[in-house]
């Protein structure tokens, strides 16, 4: 595995890769505890699947742009390294499966050839940076939100205030007040806005989805653009010091605002303004598309079915805000294509568009800046590889995420689900195939990464009790969520379970009374003038239980009886904290601050002293059977505990050793002097470590 490490440009890149190569050599050997390696794996976007001894794989692509050379180079390594299949997800990532643990370190140094990573893409950091796949070519934006999310993407990557914070962090950035983005169930999400002539955003803090949703705050209705970087590293740093740890269910976000409140959390995000690295943060914003990368015009083409084509266009095709250049949707079913596919769509970018494409945030593909005469072009070459199906964002573009394909947090089959239901949709509802006025989600469980909560018609993954105890598949059926626009949505209120193989039929039910009662209102409009209790009459007489067949004991998409399999999830990366492990942890993070020191990045290095500090005063506490929740409660107790103990304590308390983050500004004086303090108090850590040990013994 010598030969691959030379070929890395990035000295960083290919020092991640060492370490991970190293990393899963001393976990074989049983040199490094399992929960530690996998916390390691998770952030390098290595996740284990419900089978056993293989990985998914989860490149990090920020909001969904990828070039023709990048894709082609995905498409490498997925034939290598992987099936040879693609799956786009919801944040506009693509994921690999069935990757030997191994080859991890290899594919991913393939993937860097091309400036393409895997950083970040799990565990508890700042999870991709989704956006608007019209970013850049809304005919209603007020500006081009890419380079702001590109920013965040760059600053935030490889930062020390977000690499092992208590949870997974979601930001987003919709082009305009339509809000497709879905800023409203985001931890962070902006919404472009131009005020006396100058660019800004509306913020929205503290959404999200899982079992229970929260609606985002508004945090301002106007953030000037250079106080987009600041402000999310302000509530990074609060997050990270005050969320919690110890219960992972409730460690995201959206429980800190709920349980502390919007004003009180902002106080405390305003305190850390004197440790930001930058007060103010200027985005450059020139030049970042160029329609010049356009070389060739493509060959002229004969459409023979024209009624087919006119109909593709008129679902499938949009005008960009550039005259004369067009976008094209192409509907990728539940996100999974092949890399024979991608090659070819590689192929028509780099040569007859701007070498760029999008994955959307409903697992389908963007093309963009497309000349309107290659329209016809590329609709002969799309339907070669059967992408040129009309209904792009349409209700039977239905969203579903892996489910008990391949995910450990699966309960039931969401892919097989999805596919009958667009069959159904095809086949009895042909209205709905170019309607986007209502939309369907699906979810294997109720942590929603198909949105299904979100969504008008929502299913999640589940099991049902016979009366006689058997276990059969179900859904659990949601109505009435939506986006409203500008920040604000809705969420779907749960009506009913069903036996999955009775959702075809609950779809029929719903639609049927649509179209019979709904009086022309929109679905929204329908669901709150029926109310949840009439449709749950509607769907009631699908819910029994004392009447199934053998068919309803196997999932859609399977062949074999249904089991109730459920791993334990990686969403977050859970640690176990043993004493060593963390006084290992503490000191590497201060050698981190010693690289940063060294490279002049103040800021960085400061706070991976924090962090080391706080690692050792937990890893103190645990000795003592005293744990704590959040890194705010570890100062606190550590000084309870600890505050009297000279041998620990030099004249200076704990908080008032720590706390000089806040008090002092990010400069080359403080950090030396910081880190100074942090290694003179791991001297008296180890001192005071070993008269423990040898009492113990």
């Amino acid at each position: 595995m010598q030969s691959f490490r030379t070929e890395i440009e990035n000295p960083t890149v290919e020092k991640e890769i060492i370490d991970l190569e190293k990393k899963i050599h001393l976990f074989k050997e049983g040199k490094v505890d399992e929960e530690r390696f996998r916390s390691l794996r998770l952030a390098r976007g290595v996740y284990g699947q419900r089978q056993d001894g293989v990985q998914m794989i989860r490149i990090k692509l920020p909001y969904g742009k990828v070039t023709g050379d990048q894709l082609l180079r995905i498409a490498d390594v997925s034939d290598e390294y992987s099936t040879g299949k693609l799956h786009i997800t919801t944040r506009q990532d693509i994921q690999i499966h069935y990757v030997d643990l191994n080859r991890t370190p290899e594919l991913w140094a393939q993937l860097a050839k091309d400036d393409v990573t895997l950083r970040e893409a799990c565990g508890n950091t700042v999870r991709n940076v989704t956006a608007s796949e019209t970013a850049g070519i809304d005919p209603n934006e007020p500006f081009d939100v890419s380079p702001y999310a590109h920013a965040t993407f760059q600053f935030f990557l490889r930062n020390p205030i977000c690499q092992e914070m208590g949870r997974k962090f979601k930001i987003s950035f919709s082009s305009a007040d339509d809000d497709t983005a879905l800023s409203f169930m985001h931890d962070l999400g902006f919404i472009p806005k131009i005020k006396n002539g100058k660019r800004g955003f509306r913020v929205m803090l503290g959404g999200g989805l899982g079992s229970q949703p929260r609606q985002a705050d508004l945090l301002y209705e106007f953030m000037p653009e250079d106080q987009l970087i600041p402000t999310i590293e302000g509530v990074l740093r609060v997050f990270d010091r005050f969320g919690e740890r110890k219960r992972r269910m409730k460690a995201r976000m959206k429980y800190l605002i709920k349980s502390m409140g919007k004003d009180d959390f902002m106080a405390l995000v305003e305190e850390e303004k004197m440790a930001l690295s930058n007060k103010t943060f200027h985005v450059e914003t020139q030049n970042f598309t160029s329609l010049q990368d356009i070389h060739k015009t493509p060959p002229q083409v004969n459409i023979t079915d024209q009624d087919a084509f006119e109909t593709w266009k008129r679902t499938n095709v949009f005008p960009q805000k550039q005259d004369g250049f067009f976008a094209i949707g192409v509907k990728i079913k539940l996100g999974d294509f092949s890399t024979e596919k991608a090659r070819k769509l590689a192929e028509l970018i780099k040569k007859y568009a701007a070498n760029e494409l999008r994955f959307t945030l409903r697992q389908n593909i963007l093309l963009r800046h497309i000349p309107e005469a290659a329209v016809p072009f590329f609709y002969t070459e799309l339907a070669k590889l059967g992408f040129a199906r009309p209904g792009y964002n349409k209700t039977a573009d239905i969203t579903a995420c892996p489910g008990t394909d391949t995910c450990n947090l699966g309960i039931a089959s969401s892919t097989g689900i999805a596919d009958e239901l667009e069959k159904v949709l095809h086949a009895e509802y042909p209205d709905y195939v170019n309607n986007r006025d209502l939309s369907i989600k699906i979810s294997g469980c109720m942590n929603a990464c198909g949105q299904h909560n979100m969504s008008n018609i929502g299913f999640q993954g589940m099991s049902v009790r016979t009366p006689d105890k058997l276990v059969a598949p179900a859904l659990q059926v949601l109505l009435g969520g939506g986006i409203l626009g500008n920040g604000q949505g809705r969420f779907a209120d749960k009506v009913l379970k069903i036996p999955s193989k009775r959702g075809p039929q609950a779809l029929r039910n719903i639609l049927d009374d649509f179209a019979e009662n709904g009086n022309g209102q929109d679905f929204l409009s329908y669901y709150d003038e029926k109310g949840k209790k009439y449709f749950y009459e509607i769907l009631k007489p699908l819910s029994s239980t004392d009447d199934l067949v053998e068919s309803d004991f196997v999932d859609w998409g399977n062949s074999e009886k249904y089991i109730q399999e459920v791993g334990v999830g990686e969403c977050a990366g859970v640690v176990i904290d043993l004493v060593q492990t963390l006084l290992l942890e503490a000191k590497e993070k201060l050698a981190l601050s010693i690289d940063s020191f060294e490279q002049q990045k103040w800021a960085d290095s400061i706070y991976n002293t924090y962090t080391g500090l706080v690692n050792g005063a937990k890893a103190l506490l645990l000795s003592e059977d005293v744990s704590a929740n959040t890194q705010a409660n570890i100062i606190a107790e550590f000084d309870k505990i600890f505050g009297e103990n000279k041998a620990l304590i030099n004249g200076v308390s704990f908080p008032e050793l720590i706390y000089q983050i806040k008090e002092n500004e990010p400069t080359k004086e403080f950090a030396e002097a910081y880190l100074a303090e942090a290694n003179a108090f791991f001297d008296r850590v180890d001192a005071f470590r070993k008269k423990q040990l040898s009492y113990a013994s």
